[in-house]
């Protein structure tokens, strides 16, 4: 009970230290010249902004409750009749800043999330990832070959947390009786947080600062399904090539064909009943229908939010999802994105991304500010929320660079966000490998640094390139 009492006091103290803060950035003199050119609104906004931030950083609440906390005081302050945004008689401005969850990037990750569930129940994520691993044999570059890549694509599909977790659970038999400090084991491991985390830059639904960046954008700048798949998914296999040579060369060197482990047969478990073959029959049919509609929207026109609508009524009426797989979603994460979209209307709307851009010295142009602001958001991805991250970072970088250079900012920041893997605390895959007692924090440390150096350098040229 003592411990309870601690923690509910540090949450306190820190929720307060936050507050403080944020009143004070937000009602510093008009006399001090800080804020000239940024109306009241703004300022608002740019307290709402740090009260956020730094209830993520510090981790004093859930970032579900942080999002829901910026989205009440955007209403409370700004939106409200007579806010500081809402025009006079305007009863209706706060519902600018609850419109994100009605946008259609939320109902294509609640599409994405269906699917990773019904996957999870049926069982045909795990039954798939063992016929795959059961097949490999005793050879090292194979085997992580496969590892990394049955990862990645699950990745893309699915929450990176759920895929890690799933695969280390099929890959637990190949620990059983080696030691802890076995550099096979840890290697394999390792393998599948790196290529969790880096299968989410392949889709819009793969990581929640793809779906923020996505509807940062208007018009034809938005990309579809397959759009940002030709931006972020050859960036990530080039990553996750460059992570497969680190992992390769750091635990498997010199390794022998009969030094590398084994996945024991059978390790899938049985057929199932009927109706459960059934159920994977069912799911695997409306996965690759919708991957595939998702992948071909440039030729039939079905946007991707309504191909999403395939998965969610199909799986529901046929009875693979009921209602307590419905209750099990990740909701958190849909809050999250929402709150994260919600801010970024803010600081548009109130003229902090303007302000913010009047800010940078005029020499600093893209070529400068999208590399500085890319290796910022791989920063604060390693100690806070990537969704976090970029909720404050993307509207802020396409105000910095205003223009023809704004989706390729977007784009940047979300990618980068998936790049911050140098703590066991920055992604839950890491902290899911480094919970299985093989990994260690200099693991993680090492092939953080070589993608955080390496990302960049790949990311911000390809998107460029492409935009």
């Amino acid at each position: 009970m003592s411990g309870f009492r601690r923690t509910a006091i540090l949450s306190i103290a820190k929720v307060a230290a936050c507050a403080a803060v944020a009143v004070a950035v937000a009602v510093v003199p008009a006399g001090w010249g800080w804020y000239d050119g940024l109306p009241a609104a703004g300022r608002a906004t740019l307290g709402i902004l740090v009260l956020a931030a730094l209830l993520w950083v510090t981790e004093a609440m859930p970032a579900f409750a942080v999002a829901l906390l910026a989205v009440g005081l955007e209403i409370a302050i700004l939106g409200r009749p007579g806010g500081l945004h809402a025009a006079e008689g305007d009863a209706e401005a706060w519902r600018r800043f609850v419109s994100p969850w009605a946008s259609p990037l939320i109902w294509l990750f609640l599409g994405g999330f269906v699917l990773a569930q019904s996957c999870a129940k049926s069982g045909l994520d795990r039954r798939m990832a063992t016929a795959l691993l059961s097949r490999v044999g005793p050879r090292p570059n194979v085997l992580l070959a496969v590892v990394m890549g049955g990862t990645f694509v699950l990745s893309m599909f699915m929450s990176n947390t759920a895929t890690a977790a799933m695969m280390l659970a099929v890959l637990a038999p190949l620990g059983a009786g080696a030691a802890t400090n076995d550099l096979r084991i840890r290697g394999i491991f390792l393998a599948v947080a790196v290529a969790a985390n880096l299968g989410g830059m392949g889709t819009i639904i793969g990581s929640p600062p793809n779906a923020i960046a996505t509807n940062q954008l208007a018009g034809d700048q938005r990309p579809d399904f397959l759009g940002w798949m030709r931006l972020g998914l050859p960036p990530a296999l080039v990553l996750t090539s460059v992570a497969f040579l680190w992992i390769r060369l750091r635990y498997f060197r010199g390794l022998k064909p009969e030094d590398v482990p084994g996945l024991p047969p059978g390790q899938g478990g049985g057929r199932g009943s009927p109706r459960e073959r059934l159920n994977r029959w069912i799911v695997a049919g409306v996965f690759g229908v919708t991957v595939l509609l998702w992948m071909s929207e440039a030729l039939h026109g079905i946007p991707s939010p309504v191909i999403s609508f395939i998965p969610i009524i199909v799986l529901s009426v046929t009875g693979v999802m009921e209602h307590e797989d419905i209750r099990q979603l990740p909701w958190d994460v849909l809050l999250l994105l929402f709150g994260g979209m919600s801010l970024g209307i803010a600081v548009q709307d109130t003229g902090v991304a303007d302000w913010m851009a009047g800010l940078v010295p005029s020499a600093w142009n893209a070529a400068l500010l999208i590399p500085a602001i890319a290796l910022l958001a791989i920063v604060l991805s390693n100690l806070m929320s990537n969704t976090a991250t970029a909720s404050i970072l993307v509207p802020v970088g396409i105000g910095l660079v205003a223009g023809s250079a704004g989706p390729a900012m977007a784009v940047v920041i979300a990618l980068c966000c998936s790049l911050a893997m140098c703590l066991p605390i920055s992604t839950p895959p890491n902290a899911v490998a480094f919970a299985s007692g093989r990994v260690r924090t200099a693991d993680l440390l090492g092939v953080g640094l070589v993608l955080a150096v390496a990302g960049p350098l790949v990311v911000i040229p390809w998107v460029m390139w492409m935009l």
